[in-house]
């Protein structure tokens, strides 16, 4: 981790994708957290992807609105790489809300309200998104409110190019089927997108899951909007389906048309939404608290074998295929864009762990004082929520913390709240000597990890991992890493 990037001292990474990595920094100055976004070194030296990077910062530079990330600056790395110093996001994405909570009609209805009055704003700049999807949909606490922005333009383009290149760029199931041909765009194809978001926002679920772009090029017609579970009235559906034509001729003449006609449907069965209609959430960057360290003494069941292999599964939907076609060339470039994991560092640079975006609502990384300790230590603790290390609680997250100790305990913290029985793992070496019990039937039917690894000759590293399954749980462990000892 770098300790500045310019003029701003950085404090840890946000996440990472195919051509840049977003770091939480603080501007010293203006004493205020930002982030910023650099290249990725790999892609230093490619002018086209370089200039596309550079063309983000100009394309946000001409907008001024609270509904699209603001770029308050920008620079060039030592070794020669761009950055781009932007606003915040301290309340999560879109992303992580609808995986841990969902939104209500009237929160739909807000969101949409304040997406598409960005997207107006690119607009009558002459920029198009044409990448809308919910992880570029940012959340941010102004005056005690939640802000909704669009964000990350690196698909963007200015509408002028847009009619005469073909591009075939975007996110299979929220891409507009004229984008997804490599057609000529106007501001249909972000309205479009726009409708996609809205019909997962309302029904819990995708009107497409495109695995390719290909597909997206066909989409046929959505199912129904309305379920049992979730009734809404025709005019609704009538709205967001049009909104999802494949035919853009079809389609709400544009974003501000589509809003209006969603409000004039939607707001009847939603109702008012209350202040502030997205609750601020204030773990997402505050302080959560390390578990429990306290010691059952009762007896450990015999160890099981340890497991020949690990997997790791990938956090979300495989990210979407970009293919670029410059007419006449014949040729094309295909890149791979996902969405990261997310690796937090402690405040003195000693711990990192690797984890799941969704699990990086909770976050302290200053620091703790162990039982019977005289000063604190190195430490993180991150999950789902704040609660995500109470017995009862079906949160995901992890806590890493050194402390003093020169051998390992003898027993690690028991699990009553979990139906199994702790499997201890045989200790393998390959961290220094450790200890590590697996409880399984946890609530949420997840597991639950101790480890204790003696790090140093007076030091131990304690881990815990609470996830839903196995395999998220040991990429964790394995993506756990101490520093300069």
């Amino acid at each position: 981790m770098p300790a500045r990037l310019g003029r701003y001292a950085v404090r840890r990474r946000i996440g990472a994708g195919a051509f840049a990595t977003v770091w939480l920094a603080y501007d010293e100055q203006l004493d205020s957290p930002v982030a910023v976004k650099v290249l990725a070194e790999n892609w230093s030296e490619d002018l086209a992807v370089r200039q596309r990077f550079l063309e983000e910062g100009r394309f946000l530079r001409k907008v001024e609105s609270p509904h699209v990330v603001t770029v308050y600056d920008a620079g060039e790395l030592d070794d020669g790489r761009p950055y781009l110093v932007m606003s915040y996001a301290d309340q999560g994405t879109l992303a992580d809300r609808l995986e841990i909570d969902g939104l209500s009609a009237a929160q739909t209805l807000e969101v949409v309200r304040e997406i598409g009055a960005g997207l107006q704003t690119l607009h009558e700049r002459g920029v198009l998104h044409r990448d809308l999807k919910p992880a570029n949909v940012l959340f941010r606490a102004r005056d005690g409110k939640v802000a909704a922005m669009v964000a990350d333009l690196g698909l963007g383009k200015s509408m002028e190019v847009s009619s005469r290149l073909t591009v075939i760029a975007g996110t299979p199931s929220f891409v507009a089927p004229e984008q997804a041909q490599g057609e000529p765009l106007d501001p249909r194809a972000d309205q479009y997108s726009l409708a996609a978001l809205t019909y997962l926002m309302l029904a819990g679920r995708a009107a497409f899951s495109h695995a390719s772009l290909s597909a997206a090029a066909a989409p046929g017609a959505p199912p129904p909007l309305s379920t049992a579970e979730r009734p809404y009235p025709p005019e609704l559906e009538e709205v967001v389906t049009r909104g999802l034509s494949a035919d853009r001729e079809d389609r709400w003449p544009d974003v501000a048309t589509y809003v209006g006609a969603l409000e004039a449907a939607l707001a009847p069965v939603a109702g008012e939404v209350a202040e502030p209609w997205l609750p601020l959430d204030p773990h997402l960057t505050q302080l959560g608290a390390p578990p429990s360290i306290k010691v059952d003494d009762s007896p450990l069941a015999e160890p099981t074998p340890p497991r020949r292999s690990r997997w790791r599964w990938a956090v979300g939907v495989a990210g979407a295929a970009v293919v670029l076609v410059a007419s006449g060339l014949g040729g094309y470039v295909v890149a791979q864009r996902a969405d990261p994991d997310v690796t937090i560092t402690d405040d003195q640079s000693s711990l990192s762990v690797t984890v799941p975006t969704a699990w990086h609502r909770a976050a302290a990384t200053n620091g703790w004082r162990p039982s019977g300790a005289d000063g604190d230590y190195a430490a993180i603790s991150t999950g789902t929520s704040a609660s995500w290390a109470d017995p009862g609680s079906t949160g995901q997250g992890v806590f890493v913390g050194l402390l003093p100790g020169d051998e390992l305990p003898s027993q690690l913290p028991q699990h009553p709240e979990c139906s199994g029985v702790g499997q201890r793992v045989p200790d393998n070496g390959t961290f220094g000597p450790s200890a590590t019990v697996v409880y399984t039937g946890c609530p949420g039917d997840g597991v639950t990890v101790e480890r204790v690894v003696q790090v140093t000759d007076d030091q131990l590293l304690w881990v815990q991992v609470r996830s839903h399954d196995r395999g998220t749980a040991n990429g964790v462990l394995d993506d756990v890493a101490v520093h300069g000892m």
